[in-house]
């Protein structure tokens, strides 16, 4: 099984960027469609981009479409998210999470579809 550890969480103004990164370790990261998911208090995790384990295919809530772009990189087991114009909406808990599937099937967005999590990432956006 594979394990996750998050980081780049951190505190920023609206309109700045972030970039998150995933790391993989005890497993063949290159098996396992990657997704990230945030959540805030009283609410359900909720999906935000996923990338498919070769990384050709990758997928956007449209709430961070055109602001964020998830990309991987298998030789070093990391996927990262880079996130652009930041707004207040975007404070979360941020988790990446491992889903092992085969070659070709379609990339899951719902939480319950991912087996392995990291322990999160806080992202803060204030002024």
């Amino acid at each position: 099984q594979v394990q996750l550890v998050e980081s780049g969480g951190g505190l920023v103004r609206p309109g700045e960027s972030l970039t998150l990164s995933c790391v993989g370790s005890g497993g063949t990261f290159s098996n396992y469609d990657i997704g990230w998911f945030r959540q805030t208090p009283g609410k359900e995790r909720e999906f935000v981009a996923a990338i498919s384990r070769p990384g050709g295919r990758k997928y956007y809530d449209d709430s961070v479409k055109g602001r964020f772009t998830i990309s991987r990189d298998n030789a070093e087991n990391t996927v990262q998210l880079e996130m652009n114009s930041l707004q207040s909406e975007d404070t979360a808990i941020y988790y990446c999470a491992a889903n092992r599937v085969s070659i070709g099937l379609p990339v899951a967005r719902a939480p319950d579809e991912y087996e392995y999590w990291g322990q999160g990432a806080q992202v803060t956006v204030s002024s």
